[in-house]
């Protein structure tokens, strides 16, 4: 055996089909299990929140070690934990193929499986998570939607919490009226024939955010790989239900799978790169989806088929090099890399993607945002979401850059509002940007969604 060692961590197929999968015994077994083993370590005390509610749970019971914890106490360890896989990914030396075998945030996930098995997980929640559903259902009626879910909105918002149990503080994002689907039946932007990747095919997975919330993040997509020679299909099945694998459903997850992968094969069978707009559907596609349904055959090749918007910008860059006719942006940029990006285990792409473009400085902030989807903005979760991003927002703060950009716009808005609440009067943008954008209004693409503004350092 051997402390941590340089392998790369590996992950085993979820057994989500075994009917022992959702015994409530042998779970909590091997939570405490492996609770044990990160009691004895506590190098991950200074990540999400669910390792200080592990430790102060030992640290304050009658032995001061794991035996003397009540079992029905596990689960306050479980909810606070957002399944970023920052543990996994860059602290926990005995991950597979370990022989300690720790894989906490899937087991955290099994236990929400059981408790979704059980009917535990409250209806607010499980319906807060139909992204498709509601984004229907919002768009007709934007401007009410968004009036009623403004956090400034004293009238709404208390009612809104009770019904929904979403905070009342917490910043929600935008409805549009027209989706990115909608918006890409129009006149596609002119492919540039002579540019050094032309004859490259991509599939734009619209994601269910871009689609109903933030569609200008495909615009931007959409431009710059157009500029680059790049010819573009926008393509969005449903959501790839990163929502219902939070909640424990995962036999919704596997269904999803099945029907993104049937209906984006026969792209990939023409030639078609899959493009994810969104880190955490990326790694959805990438890497979750294969777990859950192992014996797929299109999800193994939708899963080796897909590419991070950032990446794939830096593998055009990387094989063929990017058009000219970037410019400076003029400002520094202050980039969060995205739990769910670094998750992916490709290296910072959104910051290798910005520091193409001439004179860029670029100021990384490598930390969770403490957002962690739906979960961050749920009462009992948001005042969490707000410490355990309050150093992420502290050293935005600090940096001098005009733009604040995220690679997930939830962390980037959760940045934001949290910088709005710690700074005080200092005059901070109207949105964070997706890195994307800046590259387009790098080539002079974009409209006015990513206006620098002045603040001071």
């Amino acid at each position: 055996m051997r402390e941590g060692g340089l392998d790369a961590p590996t992950r085993h197929v979820i057994p989500w089909e075994d009917p022992d999968f959702f015994d409530r015994v042998k779970t909590e077994a091997e939570m405490r299990r492996i609770f044990d083993i990160c009691h004895g370590c506590r190098r991950c005390f200074n990540l999400c929140d669910a390792f200080p509610r592990l430790f102060d749970l030992v640290d304050n019971s009658d032995t001061g070690e794991l035996d003397s914890v009540a079992v029905a106490d596990y689960q306050k360890v479980a909810d606070a934990c957002t399944l970023c896989d920052m543990c996994f990914m860059t602290k926990c030396p005995y991950v597979p193929p370990h022989e300690f075998n720790v894989d906490f945030p899937h087991v955290m996930l099994r236990y929400r499986a059981v408790e979704f098995h059980e009917g535990r997980v409250p209806r607010a929640r499980t319906e807060l998570g139909k992204t498709d559903r509601n984004g229907e259902l919002a768009r007709y009626v934007a401007p009410l939607a968004n009036w009623v879910s403004d956090r400034h909105n004293q009238l709404t918002r208390p009612a809104l919490e009770k019904v929904t149990q979403v905070d009342r503080n917490a910043a929600l994002p935008k409805y549009h009226g027209r989706t990115f689907v909608a918006r890409s039946r129009r006149a596609a932007p002119p492919v540039t024939q002579a540019a050094p990747a032309s004859g490259r095919k991509a599939v734009l997975y619209a994601t269910c955010f871009v689609n109903y919330n933030n569609p200008s993040i495909g615009d931007a997509t959409r431009a710059v790989l157009a500029k680059n020679g790049v010819q573009t299909e926008t393509v969005y099945p449903q959501c790839c239900q990163m929502p219902q694998l939070e909640a424990g459903d995962l036999a919704k997850v596997a269904a999803a799978a099945k029907h993104v992968a049937s209906t984006l094969g026969p792209y990939i069978d023409q030639g078609y790169d899959i493009v994810a707009l969104v880190p955490s559907c990326a790694l959805m596609l990438k890497f979750e989806w294969p777990l859950i349904v192992p014996d797929d055959e299109a999800v193994k090749t939708l899963s080796r088929a897909t590419f991070d918007i950032a990446e794939y910008i830096v593998d055009i860059a990387r094989k063929e090099g990017l058009a000219p006719g970037l410019e400076p942006l003029g400002q520094a940029v202050t980039l969060h890399l995205a739990c769910h990006a670094r998750a992916q285990n490709m290296g910072q792409k959104a910051a290798e993607m910005l520091r193409l473009l001439p004179d860029a400085q670029v100021n990384v902030i490598e930390r969770c945002s403490g957002h962690g989807g739906s979960w961050g903005v749920m009462k009992g979760n948001f005042e969490t979401a707000l410490k355990v991003g309050r150093p992420v927002m502290r050293q935005a703060l600090r940096d001098p850059g005009a733009f604040v950009a995220s690679e997930c716009p939830l962390a980037g808005m959760h940045i934001l509002q949290g910088m709005e609440i710690l700074g005080g009067d200092e005059k901070l943008p109207q949105r964070s940007v997706h890195p994307i954008e800046l590259v387009a209004r790098a080539y002079g693409l974009a409209g006015d969604r990513a206006q620098p503004v002045t603040r001071t350092a």
